[in-house]
């Protein structure tokens, strides 16, 4: 390991060269407090900032009590990287003048969900955070005096402030390890009182617009039903009451803008954890609950959909079933049998982003087209036997389709964003509906190949590529920030290059990583420069729908 003042020399022989000569900074530095890790040096001023990582010596300063297990390492980490934002925003992250991306010094970016990144760490001896420098140059001139007062100034006080244990600092992090106990344990409670999802009263479940997911301000805040109320008495907060929604069939109706949708979107958001003043930090869903929906145009590998599409035109196989462009029920279909073969024990469907012919079939139309005639097995068929048979609970909205009360143990009506429970209601309606079984089967029979992967790249938080393949993640609802997308990346390309083999079928890969990202996390997946940007913690859910949607799989 290099001092300070070897770094200090280098800049200095450096000043004015070629920006490639920066590559020569490479290596780890001696800070006292903190060794300072150039990573990767970028190959010109307006390229992607150099990686830089910061190792603190923890030495005692954040006890171990802090981040004794999982849930309380997360959260604490979660809690060290906003700050960390807080304090580059203060200084607002630009330390240096130059062109391209001079000075600019950044760190994974957060949402409203707490979620394991790669950009910050804690364990005893060491915090680790990964940040992005923006290496100073004019033109393409290396700017070192630029560059010696971020690493000389701006770093160690960054540093101070943002891992330095003061008593303001411990009194937040106590509260920031009380929720997150408190979320924990409300997980954990799911099992033991048969809920798929748990909502508490005073929540605020509506997002302040379309493209914020802030609490709306002045919003109708959430009340269960007495019939639907469940009471659990947290370590920190004691009793709190609220909705549990128990596994089964679930349907919420109501009039269209009345919140049938924004109760979904907080279940689909409630298998993360919540940043306190969310509105949502109590809404806790089942962690397998996957939301379904049509998506046309995708790709589909080897992917038995028979338990949906039979019979089709030209004798077209669906027990293999294979497209470049799906349609909107062939794809609802292999969404859910995707679903299926990873485990997800809930499903989330909002009838807004359905497949009409794939949800239901009246009985009018039954009688004009008979079942010989229609390859589609709508899912209201199949609804009751997939949890009476397979144990899978489907959350469902419904603003139109009635049929579907016939077969759901709880209808829930929202009515100005208030919650009512019209089960009662809702079975005075019903009529008699045709069902039928579902059996267990190896859903995905695709056996994946090895390959060679030069690049894996994200597109924003919705596109990564892998070489120049692109995959469209665009209707996975339930990725919640590019850090997710940089995961899905190095995921994908590391299952490709290191798990595949050509014998294996996708789910059995997927698990097998999942396991491994259990065990030994992110950063065992993760390129050492890190090239899309910070990883953070993404499902086996969203794993094994990265790798389906791959056209060269």
């Amino acid at each position: 390991m290099k001092t300070q003042a070897e770094l200090q020399k280098l800049l200095r022989d450096i000043d004015h060269k070629g920006y490639k000569a920066y590559k020569v900074l490479e290596g780890e530095y001696d800070f006292g407090a903190y060794r300072l890790c150039i990573d990767h040096v970028q190959g010109d001023p307006f390229a992607t900032p150099s990686r830089v990582r910061i190792v603190y010596r923890n030495q005692g300063n954040i006890p171990a009590s802090y981040f004794e297990n999982r849930h309380r390492r997360i959260a604490v980490e979660d809690h060290l990287l906003r700050s960390l934002h807080r304090n580059l925003r203060a200084g607002d992250g630009r330390a240096a003048r130059g062109s391209g991306k001079s000075g600019l010094v950044t760190a994974c970016r957060t949402s409203q969900e707490i979620l394991e990144t790669t950009a910050m760490h804690i364990e005893k001896d060491a915090i680790t955070a990964r940040i992005e420098v923006g290496f100073p140059a004019f033109g393409r001139t290396i700017a070192a005096g630029e560059l010696s007062q971020i690493l000389f100034q701006v770093l160690p006080e960054l540093c101070e402030k943002t891992f330095h244990l003061n008593p303001s600092m411990k009194q937040t992090l106590d509260k920031v390890i009380s929720l997150a106990d408190d979320q924990q344990f409300v997980r954990e409670s799911l099992v033991e009182q048969g809920l798929v999802a748990f909502v508490a009263d005073g929540s605020i479940l509506p997002r302040e617009s379309g493209v914020s997911q802030r609490p709306m301000k002045d919003a109708v805040v959430f009340k269960s039903p007495d019939s639907l109320a469940v009471t659990l008495t947290l370590p920190h907060r004691g009793a709190v009451r609220g909705m549990g929604i128990r596994r089964g069939i679930t349907v919420i109706a109501g009039g269209g803008f009345h919140g049938k949708s924004t109760l979904l979107k907080a279940l689909e958001r409630g298998v993360y954890n919540h940043i306190a003043g969310d509105g949502r930090e109590l809404v806790i869903t089942d962690e397998t609950a996957f939301k379904l929906r049509a998506e046309e145009h995708r790709c589909i590998h080897e992917t038995d959909i028979s338990l949906f599409i039979n019979n089709l035109p030209q004798k077209r196989d669906t027990t293999h079933f294979q497209t470049e462009n799906a349609s909107g029920s062939t794809s609802q279909a292999a969404n859910t049998v995707e679903a299926l073969a990873i485990g997800s024990t809930v499903l989330l469907i909002d009838e807004d982003t359905s497949a009409t012919n794939f949800m239901v079939r009246d009985g009018r139309m039954a009688q004009l087209v008979s079942d010989e005639k229609e390859p589609i097995t709508p899912f209201i068929r199949k609804i009751r036997s997939l949890y009476q048979d397979l144990g899978i609970s489907t959350v469902l909205v419904a603003g139109s389709s009635g049929d579907y009360l016939s077969v759901a143990d709880t209808v829930l009506q929202m009515d100005c964003y208030e919650t009512k429970d019209v089960t009662a209601q809702a079975k005075e309606l019903s009529v008699p509906l045709t069902e039928e079984t579902v059996k267990e089967t190896e859903w995905l029979k695709k056996k994946v190949r090895s390959q060679k992967i030069e690049k894996a790249r994200v597109h924003g938080w919705d596109t990564i590529s892998l070489d120049k393949n692109e995959i469209d993640l665009r209707y996975l609802e339930q990725i919640v920030g590019e850090s997710q997308t940089a995961a899905l990346a190095y995921i994908s390309q590391y299952i490709l290059e290191r798990l595949a083999d050509g014998k294996k079928t996708l789910p059995t890969l997927v698990n097998a990583a999942a396991d491994q990202l259990e065990k030994e996390g992110i950063l065992s997946m993760t390129p050492r420069n890190y090239g899309a940007g910070a990883a953070a913690y993404v499902r086996r859910q969203e794993i094994l729908a990265c790798l389906a949607r791959y056209r060269n799989l």
